[in-house]
């Protein structure tokens, strides 16, 4: 009966000393440069497809105040008041040339329906045939100029302005999913 309860006793106080050490274990102590790791926060920002339309009405709102080059002028200004950072309009007649962009403005002039890079004639094909009626959404995958021109996914807005041009803008929405985007290939 001694050898057990001396047991017991034994079991006991290393059990203790294991609590008490687990509980001291991981306190936090100074911090020293080298034990110091910086945190990095990933910033989204999302945009709600309302706040995409409204930003795209204000664009053909803005060409009806000021006039079709005073706009185009506008919009393909990087730095201008139709840029804000991933969001920016892009302008296009119905042949597919495009009149106004802001991150691409080499392509200004330039039509771009057969052009199978990015399927960007696809893309300007589906964007604008929903500009004819009126206007409408259409996802799409495309370079992000804010993330190191990154292809990603994007649901785009296309908005007539009148018979012969259209409007459009975008709101990137993740990174695109390679087995989707080969998929289509």
């Amino acid at each position: 009966m001694e050898k057990r309860s001396f047991l017991f006793l034994a079991i006991l106080v290393i059990g203790m000393f294991l609590v008490i050490a687990g509980c001291t274990q991981n306190q936090p102590g100074p911090a020293t440069p080298a034990q110091a790791t910086p945190v990095t926060t990933l910033q989204v920002n999302y945009i709600s497809n309302e706040t995409l339309v409204a930003f795209v009405d204000s664009a053909v709102a803005y060409v009806k105040t000021n006039g079709k080059e005073k706009a185009l002028a506008e919009f393909s200004n990087p730095n201008g008041s139709f840029v804000r950072g991933e969001l920016y309009i892009y302008a296009y007649d119905f042949n597919g040339t495009t009149l106004a962009h802001p991150v691409n403005p080499e392509k200004i002039g330039v039509n771009r329906l057969n052009e199978t890079a990015g399927d960007v004639g696809l893309i300007l094909r589906n964007m604008s045939a929903m500009a004819r009626n009126g206007n409408g959404f259409y996802r799409f995958y495309y370079i992000n100029p804010a993330h190191n021109r990154t292809l990603e996914s994007k649901l785009g807005y296309a908005e007539k302005v009148d018979d012969t041009w259209w409007l459009g803008s975008g709101v990137y929405t993740g990174p695109a999913d390679p087995a989707i985007v080969n998929a289509g290939k």
